[in-house]
């Protein structure tokens, strides 16, 4: 889900609706004149607070989730959990600046609502040397929401093919007592990446669902066993925390980046906030919605990765799903977590498509659009394959994903933003310091992120090349 897109999956406010069918709307359906009278598009057919704020909590829990307690291990026992309240703040602080900008904005141009790249194209309008280009803002933002989305789609298959490999494996091997965790035989099956083109088909056929309220009992379904997942992973870490506790307080420096990839990767749940906010009943109240909600998500978050990491230590895997132990309780959380994120995958995949196959097929007669659509949507997937297939290396893509493009979405843009909507208001020079500051963190994170991310990669490339020709007779 991202802001190109309802909360509810839905199709998104036309951009390009003609300003007369805008003022044929009713009164209810206009933005206020002042953001004391905000309303939503639609009036009282909007969600609830409680049910926004259960969408808030979908939106951020995922397999960045799961990744934490490898990443409180790159930055060290105490300065993981520090840093992840740190940048729980900023995340929600920039959330929280998105929403005030869209607001803003909204009114000034008479639009019911703006998403991601609107807000950007029209707060560089604001900037008279910047309005010829201001279309741009919009581009890039949808460009990065387009990559973010695609790598969370690569994400998804290494993380599927993992962990089904992994109980495929030791299927032979898996007991019914889950404290020794006695495993008679592991039998080596294929390649992770193997795995990934068995899903391949099955992921093709999901994503050609017309419309995804077909796939809302299945979405119900998946988010329930994932949560049922989690309950069981944080009981099996809570209860196994080895005594005493021996783990560095302080990681490796040139190890903290991909801290900061996996961390920030998590972290981007930017992309439903407009969303919700534009679907709320009474907007006015999302600003605590959007705390209580990202509260919850910060607190979850330095739990799983604190315990997680306390739990399985040094050994602690690129997802804390890898680490259960091999008996059927917990194979079957893997199987269960693996499902939810099989369906997720569709979801996550509305994004790029609901960007680029309009503008595709506005290309087309109209008799090969449906053809274009599928085609494109396949194409779509298999790149995200060969993608996880070329790095099947599950942290790695994570932290390079989030280094990548949540920096930029989450910590640089709406900052930026907010300077471009209020520069000609008496914006005061200690929120523009601070900022530049927020916006100069996301940079360094983008760049040292993004650097160790791919040497890490290059590095266990030709470390697996090397056993492979060692190996070989």
């Amino acid at each position: 889900m991202d802001s190109g897109s309802t909360a509810d999956g839905s199709a998104p406010f036309n951009r390009d609706e003609s300003l007369d069918e805008v003022a044929d709307m009713p009164t209810a359906y206009l933005p206020a004149k002042s953001q004391s009278e905000y309303e939503r598009l639609g009036g009282k057919t909007g969600t609830t607070f409680l049910q926004t704020l259960i969408h808030l909590l979908k939106g951020n829990i995922g397999t960045g989730l799961l990744g934490l307690p490898l990443a409180v291990k790159n930055a060290g026992l105490v300065l993981g959990p520090v840093s992840l309240f740190v940048m729980g703040i900023v995340a929600v602080h920039c959330m929280d600046l998105l929403v005030k900008c869209s607001r803003h904005l909204s009114t000034r141009m008479e639009k019911p609502f703006l998403n991601y790249g609107e807000a950007m194209e029209y707060g560089m309008e604001n900037v008279s040397w910047m309005r010829r280009h201001s279309a741009w803002g919009r581009r890039v933002v949808n460009l990065f929401l387009i990559i973010t989305q695609l790598g969370f789609c690569c994400v998804y298959f290494v993380f599927l093919s993992d962990n089904v490999k992994q109980v495929v494996e030791a299927a032979n091997g898996t007991t019914t007592n889950c404290d020794t965790n006695q495993t008679a035989v592991i039998v080596p099956s294929f390649d992770s990446r193997l795995y990934m083109l068995c899903f391949l088909p099955f992921i093709i056929l999901l994503v050609f669902t017309p419309n995804l309220k077909y796939l809302a009992p299945l979405s119900l379904v998946a988010n329930l066993v994932m949560c049922a997942s989690l309950v069981l992973i944080y009981w099996y870490s809570f209860t196994n925390i080895p005594i005493p506790i021996s783990l560095p307080y302080v990681g490796r420096p040139k190890d903290y980046p991909l801290f900061f990839g996996t961390a920030i990767f998590a972290f981007e749940g930017i992309g439903v906030v407009l969303p919700l906010e534009n679907k709320m009943q009474r907007p006015q109240r999302f600003s605590l919605v959007l705390y209580v909600g990202m509260a919850m998500v910060t607190l979850l978050y330095i739990s799983l990765g604190t315990v997680g990491y306390l739990c399985f230590g040094a050994n602690i895997g690129a997802s804390i799903t890898l680490n259960l132990p091999s008996c059927w309780k917990y194979q079957v959380v893997k199987l269960l977590y693996s499902f939810g994120i099989f369906i997720t995958y569709a979801l996550q995949f509305y994004v790029p498509a609901d960007i680029i196959i309009p503008v595709a097929l506005a290309r087309v007669r109209e008799r090969w659009q449906l053809a274009v659509d599928l085609l494109i949507r396949a194409v779509l997937v298999i790149f995200t394959c060969i993608l996880a297939i070329l790095i099947p290396e599950l942290d790695l893509v994570i932290s390079l994903v989030g280094s990548i493009s949540s920096s930029a979405l989450a910590l640089i843009f709406p900052p930026v933003l907010q300077i471009l909507t209020f520069h000609s208001e008496g914006i005061s020079p200690l929120v523009v310091l601070k900022n530049v500051v927020i916006s100069l963190i996301g940079l360094v994170g983008f760049v040292a992120g993004t650097y160790v991310s791919i040497e890490q990669i290059i590095a266990r490339a030709r470390a697996g090349l090397g056993d492979a020709l060692f190996l070989t007779p």
